[in-house]
C-alpha cells in the first residue's frame, strides 16, 4: 500500500516535470529551434492539425526556421497561422516555402521572460508539493485503517519528503539552465 502511494506520487513528480521541462521549451529564446511551431496548429481541411504535420519544419540558419508545406494551397494558411500564434514571428513566403526569421530580443523582453519562467517553475513547485501534501494524507488515511504501522507511515514520510526535494531541485536545474538560455545574447 504504502510503496504503491510512493510510486504514485513519484509518477505524477515525474509528469510535473516533464510538463514543466516542454513549457520552457516553448519559451522562445533568440535562437531558433523546430519545435517552437509545434503548438501552433492551421486548419486542414476542417480539422485543427500541428504545423509539423502538415508541412516540413526545418533551420535554415541559428535565427532562421523553413516551413515548406506538402500542398501547395497550404502556404497562406500555414503563413496566416504563424503570424496569428503568440509567438510575435512575421512570416515570409518565396514560392512555396515560408521562412521565419526570429528576433533578436530586447533587454526588456528578456527580463519579462524570465519573469513567465520563473512563474511556471514556481508553479511546477506547488504542484509537487501538492502531490506531496496528497501523499502524506494517504498515508494518515491508511494509518487510522490501520493497514499501517505507526513507523512506517513516518517512514514513508521521510521517503516522500526526499522524492519531493529531489524533484524541486530538479525544477530549480531547469529554471536555472533557461534563465542561462534567455541571458544569453
Amino acid at each position: 500500500m504504502a510503496a504503491d502511494l510512493k510510486k504514485s506520487a513519484e509518477q505524477k513528480m515525474q509528469k510535473t516535470l516533464e510538463t514543466l521541462r516542454a513549457d520552457l521549451s516553448k519559451v522562445r529564446t533568440g535562437r531558433a529551434h523546430a519545435g517552437i511551431l509545434d503548438h501552433v496548429t492551421v486548419d486542414y481541411y476542417g480539422t485543427q492539425m500541428p504545423i509539423n504535420q502538415v508541412a516540413n519544419v526545418t533551420l535554415l540558419d541559428a535565427r532562421t526556421v523553413s516551413v515548406h508545406p506538402w500542398e501547395k494551397k497550404m502556404v497562406s494558411l500555414i503563413e496566416k497561422a504563424i503570424r496569428e500564434s503568440d509567438l510575435g514571428l512575421n512570416p515570409a513566403t518565396a514560392g512555396d516555402v515560408i521562412r521565419v526569421p526570429m528576433p533578436p530580443l530586447t533587454e526588456e523582453r528578456r527580463k519579462d521572460l524570465i519573469k513567465v519562467v520563473r512563474h511556471e517553475a514556481e508553479n511546477a513547485r506547488v504542484a509537487v508539493r501538492n502531490i506531496r501534501r496528497d501523499a502524506n494524507n494517504a498515508m494518515k488515511e491508511l494509518l487510522k485503517q490501520k493497514t499501517i504501522s505507526e513507523d512506517q507511515e513516518r517512514r514513508s514520510q521521510v521517503e516522500i519528503q526526499k522524492l519531493t526535494d529531489s524533484f524541486i531541485t530538479e525544477i530549480d536545474k531547469a529554471l536555472q539552465s533557461k534563465e542561462a538560455e534567455l541571458l544569453a545574447v
